[in-house]
């Protein structure tokens, strides 16, 4: 027979468990989602021969030119790297004195990068699973159509200048996502706790 104060003790026990092991998936804001748990990680460094860190990207990679994805090479990665992963996005939409509630423009979520892969060509194919990088992902922008791949920037005219930052991560794992639900939020919380290294690379544009 269970008395009744063990039966509170197991009700109040079981409740902090179920709190303890709320899945990811329950965050629903990018902004509560650290990959890295906090924790200081090495740094990578990304580079592109098309722009320097900082500077312009030139109109060729963006939604006003040929709206093509720009060539990046980066460092090697530490030792137990599986796979890498790259998000590009703006901080700065639709203008960096008012931007947007919900977080940054997503212009590219990449993932399942192989290991030994050093750099990305330019133009990369809007395609969900790339032939090159042999199985690499492509998933979701936040662009309303052709959201798959890569979307260049496209900023409002007169809304100054806008950052792009490209996050390179590399990762312990290879991810299980469905490219046509992986969202920018969703990779953050899948790639949590299993970052090894990361990079980042940011160029500017504006359209006046």
């Amino acid at each position: 027979m269970i008395r009744p104060a063990m039966t509170f003790t197991w009700v109040v026990v079981w409740g902090a468990m179920l709190v303890a092991c709320r899945p990811a998936s329950f965050t629903t804001t990018e902004e509560a989602i650290n990959p890295t748990e906090g924790k200081e990680v090495p740094k990578m460094e990304l580079t592109s021969s098309a722009f320097d860190a900082g500077r312009p990207i030139p109109e060729k990679y963006t939604g006003a030119g040929d709206d093509i994805s720009p060539p990046l090479k980066w460092s090697q990665p530490p030792e137990g790297t599986r796979t890498l992963a790259l998000i590009c996005d703006d901080p700065d939409a639709p203008s960096r004195e008012h931007p947007r509630p919900e977080g940054p423009w997503v212009h590219w979520v990449l993932y399942n990068i192989p290991a030994d892969t050093d750099s990305l060509p330019e133009a990369l194919p809007r395609q969900a699973v790339l032939e090159t990088p042999a199985g690499a992902r492509q998933g979701r922008n936040d662009f309303s159509s052709d959201n798959i791949g890569y979307r260049g920037p496209m900023p409002p005219r007169g809304s100054g200048p806008h950052r792009y930052f490209f996050k390179l991560y590399a990762l312990d794992c290879q991810l299980d996502l469905d490219p046509k639900t992986a969202t920018k939020t969703r990779l953050l919380q899948a790639m949590k706790g299993h970052v090894l290294a990361e990079g980042e690379l940011m160029g500017t544009f504006e359209r006046k």
